[in-house]
């Protein structure tokens, strides 16, 4: 089950567990669409992988599974993977 982490871990904009503007990695990294557009062109800074949109869990199953409270935020933002 997805962890639905509450932010993006750029720019800290909440992204709660219905937002359809919310990207993840297949590590469930975190991060708005506009930072993954504009920053991150579509690639996880953390581990290279393709950001796709995260879908949404349904509300009637956010009281038995509920989303994560923890919030990733890297402290200097986020910088564009730079090719090899």
């Amino acid at each position: 089950m997805l962890q639905l982490r509450p932010n993006c871990e750029c720019c800290d904009k909440d992204l709660p567990p219905g937002s359809r503007e919310a990207m993840i990695c297949s590590f469930e990294c975190t991060f708005c669409t506009q930072c993954a557009s504009e920053v991150l062109d579509g690639q996880c800074p953390n581990c290279a992988g393709e950001l796709v949109r995260r879908p949404v869990r349904p509300a009637a199953k956010l009281g038995k599974f509920p989303a994560s409270t923890e919030r990733v935020v890297k402290p200097d933002g986020c910088a564009p993977i730079k090719a090899a």
